[in-house]
């Protein structure tokens, strides 16, 4: 290149000194600006990879968090940029002021079970005076890193989806299976407005899904992690009773003696389940957790609470979360045996949790998805992700709840993947953020499984279960 505009600059045969100093200035100052004029390649991939990390800023820069999020301009945000890629869009409310966006790329064989882009557009909420930077500013630092509530949960791979099939759609590529977008509400509060309505809805069911990919989780290391099953919560409140007395006399069978009785055998069990983590045995998502989140008890004084009188009542509340492997049963008797015993007066909401979640689907089956050679979706992950030079961890079960288990509950394949490698976990975390290498390399990712996913047409003639494709 340099050498050529060189040679196209024509030079005279014959000049004065004064001519010549100018000839070797003006010579001089041509070579310096060949020498520095841009690669056009390199300056339309820094153009776009500016233009992709502005978009992404633009979406996290919209206040999305609970207990008020902005759908209404989250949706406007993600149907506005469905229209510049050229997908089909719609907004659905299953309850009002909670859209759905839900977004459309047709397959050319609309038969075939289609393949579902899943995501969620609320956060949670943020402690302002803890973060370095504004958490809904998307402040892009030296270092590359995007500072933003839902940076790593989850906006950051709603928007490399976007991204990804924007690059598809550039390049000439056609889809063979159907290929849907969702943006849905309501996750960090349950998703009972949002993907339970939409999973079991006559929508859901005309879309023919096969697959739905959803959110994972950040690696700290250089391997991706893949989820196919998570924990399903229960929220145990426990309460005591016993006879109020003086602070300062010694009964059998206070409210609050039994309830820390309660206590202590949690605290036994959890301990030899995190001694299993601790040990290198089991993974965190392959466990059943406890942690204590609320203690309440005491009489209440204008200064506090009364210092001199045991209280008759007494509550403690626990966060249980169990992988689809463990046997639920057994945990209710041990809670009704152990934990809250009628035999000291403890009682507990039997049945009654304020959420207690199922680990088996609408079929009787584990709420988990295969990762072996019975499932393609599975082996189509590893062949995708080895072809955009990435590298998957194994499978593991998800130690949190998700999306996903509507999904598996309808008997789908769902797998939890975030393609955030080399990056500290911070989701719900203060100073939350994704490197913009990070996030690039993600949409590569994206890009080699979506192609991946939609040429898929093995088994499309013989009768399978939903299991299968």
């Amino acid at each position: 290149m340099r050498h050529s505009i060189l040679m196209d600059c024509p030079l005279p045969t014959s000049f004065s000194s004064t001519s010549h100093s100018f000839f070797l200035f003006v010579l001089v100052l041509l070579l310096n600006t060949c020498l520095h004029l841009p690669n056009p390649a390199v300056a339309l991939a820094e153009d776009s990879s500016s233009s992709i990390i502005s978009r992404f800023q633009q979406y996290l820069q919209i206040d999305t968090a609970q207990p008020s999020p902005r759908y209404q301009e989250a949706a406007d945000f993600l149907i506005s940029q469905a229209k510049s890629i050229g997908l089909e869009s719609q907004s659905i409310e299953f309850v009002d002021g909670k859209p759905l966006v839900l977004l459309k790329w047709a397959g050319s064989n609309p038969t075939l079970p289609s393949i579902l882009l899943y995501s969620h557009t609320d956060v949670v909420p943020v402690e302002q005076h803890k973060w370095a930077y504004p958490a809904f500013g998307a402040h892009l630092d030296s270092h590359g890193n995007i500072y933003a509530r839902g940076s790593q949960d989850m906006k950051c791979v709603g928007m490399q989806y976007l991204e990804a099939v924007r690059r598809l759609k550039s390049s000439g590529y056609q889809p063979i299976r159907s290929i849907y977008l969702s943006f849905a509400p309501d996750e960090e509060i349950g998703g009972h407005d949002g993907a339970e309505k939409f999973s079991a809805s006559d929508i859901f069911k005309t879309m023919n899904v096969g697959i739905v990919l959803d959110e994972g989780l950040a690696s700290p290391t250089e391997n991706y992690r893949p989820f196919y099953a998570e924990r399903s919560p229960w929220w145990l409140v426990i309460k005591a009773n016993g006879a109020p007395g003086h602070g300062a006399k010694l009964y059998d069978n206070s409210a609050m003696e039994n309830l820390l009785k309660s206590i202590e055998s949690v605290r036994r069990f959890r301990a030899s389940q995190f001694d299993l983590v601790k040990s290198g045995l089991k993974e965190e998502g392959e466990v059943i957790s406890v942690n204590m989140v609320f203690l309440k008890a005491g009489t209440p004084s204008p200064t506090g609470f009364v210092m001199n009188l045991q209280p008759s009542e007494a509550e403690a509340g626990f966060d249980i979360r169990i992988p689809p492997t463990a046997d639920p049963e057994a945990l209710e008797r041990r809670i009704a045996e152990e934990w809250a015993p009628v035999s000291r007066n403890m009682t507990y909401q039997l049945g009654q949790f304020k959420q207690k979640n199922t680990v088996y689907d609408n079929f009787g089956k584990p709420l988990l998805t295969k990762t072996d050679d019975s499932n393609p979706w599975w082996i189509l992950l590893e062949e995708a992700v080895r072809k955009a030079n990435g590298k998957l961890g194994k499978p593991e079960v998800f130690p949190a709840a998700t999306d996903s288990r509507y999904f598996r509950l309808q008997g789908l394949p769902a797998i939890g993947f975030s393609p955030m490698a080399n990056t500290p976990i911070l989701l719900h975390d203060h100073n939350e953020f994704l490197n913009k290498a990070e996030y690039l390399k993600g949409i590569e990712i994206y890009e080699s499984i979506i192609k991946v996913y939609a040429s898929y047409v093995e088994h499309a003639s013989n009768e399978v279960t939903k299991d299968e494709l």
